[in-house]
């Protein structure tokens, strides 16, 4: 683990800034953010249709892995920033994410509040709003929980890392079921978080062995997919330890698969989509539901399955639609940090960034 006047170097991080792209982890993170989307979208679906389709498999499949690889992913440039000045680190790591989730709760609150009128008043609906800070909204509880982790990391770098570790590991086989997502989501997710930083000189060199040998990598992903399906579809996959081994072991197979994209270059549009990650995860809640209302309700397409996948490429795309319809709007505020919302000097470059 990199401490205090440790170099990215002797860490066994990249040599280049935080702010460097590494393309396995923007091929990741594509996997990732899609994963997500295809979550939200299928069961989105399932739930207004009443039943399920061939994408539940999909989801079900991916469900031991989905958000522990983005967890350790978002942690794995921490060793480079952690010792930073507070001002600095609370800029990036607290800030920045603050200021997308207000923004990006006040606007799907828009979209929803009339819904939400209708069954509960408009003088609850602006209770509802505020208490969105305190218990995330909708689809925001990543970046909410995001800062948290940061915070919690800085402040317990001092301690036995191997400690925090297996308390971390602890909370998650205790499944804390509180009904408060803020605690309940951080009892579950943090060890992975941990472990991305923790290890992360690992982690790249898992990186580098998949490049080197890609076919001895193939190997272990067929085996690793076998094994998910097979306790998925037993169930095991719901039991504790079990849970927590398969967390790693799919966000192990996620760095793999980005890998040995990278190592091809294929599936270009895809390492793009994790480049620009939290783009989509703000802003695919309104493509998506659109389009699984127009779908719904016309009833033009009436296999389940194939909804619930189109609705997914749509809530990708119409993302991405959105954001470059904001940047020609001039509309730059609902994917950048303006220079106002900065608490320490502004750095160069793209404000959203993977490292950062």
């Amino acid at each position: 683990m990199a401490r205090s006047g440790t170099s990215a170097a002797d860490s066994g991080l990249p040599k280049a800034s935080a702010a460097a792209r590494v393309d396995w982890v923007d091929y990741a993170k594509g996997i990732c953010i899609i994963m997500v989307v295809m979550m939200h979208s299928v069961l989105g679906v399932e739930l207004a249709a009443g039943k399920t389709g061939f994408m539940h498999v999909v989801v079900a499949f991916a469900k031991p892995f989905r958000m522990p690889d983005f967890f350790l992913i978002s942690g794995l440039f921490l060793p480079l920033v952690i010792d930073r000045d507070w001002r600095t680190y609370l800029d990036r790591k607290v800030v920045h994410f603050a200021y997308f989730y207000v923004v990006w709760v006040t606007i799907q609150f828009g979209f929803k509040a009339p819904a939400f009128a209708a069954e509960i008043g408009w003088r609850d609906v602006g209770l509802l709003y505020l208490e969105s800070f305190i218990e995330p909204f909708g689809t925001l509880w990543f970046i909410y929980l995001l800062p948290i982790f940061f915070v919690v990391t800085k402040l317990t770098r001092r301690f036995p890392p191997l400690a925090i570790w297996f308390a971390a590991a602890a909370l998650d086989t205790a499944r804390i079921a509180t009904g408060w997502t803020v605690i309940d989501e951080f009892c579950a997710r943090f060890v992975y978080f941990y472990s991305g930083y923790l290890f992360a000189p690992y982690v790249f060199a898992l990186s580098d062995r998949a490049r080197n040998h890609p076919a001895l990598a193939l190997a272990a992903l067929a085996t690793w997919a076998l094994v998910d399906a097979g306790l998925v579809a037993s169930g095991a996959s719901e039991w504790k330890i079990v849970s927590l081994l398969l967390g790693f072991a799919g966000a192990c197979a996620i760095i793999t698969t980005g890998t040995l994209l990278a190592r091809a270059h294929w599936l270009n549009g895809l390492r793009f989509c994790g480049e620009n990650s939290i783009v989509i995860y703000l802003a695919f809640f309104l493509p998506m539901a659109t389009t699984r209302t127009v779908l719904l309700q016309t009833g033009i397409i009436p296999d389940i399955g194939m909804v619930s996948l189109i609705v997914t490429i749509v809530g990708v795309l119409g993302s991405l639609a959105i954001w470059h319809a904001a940047l020609r709007l001039n509309a730059h505020f609902l994917f950048e940090r303006p220079d106002a919302f900065w608490i320490a000097p502004r750095k160069t470059g793209p404000a959203l960034q993977a490292a950062e």
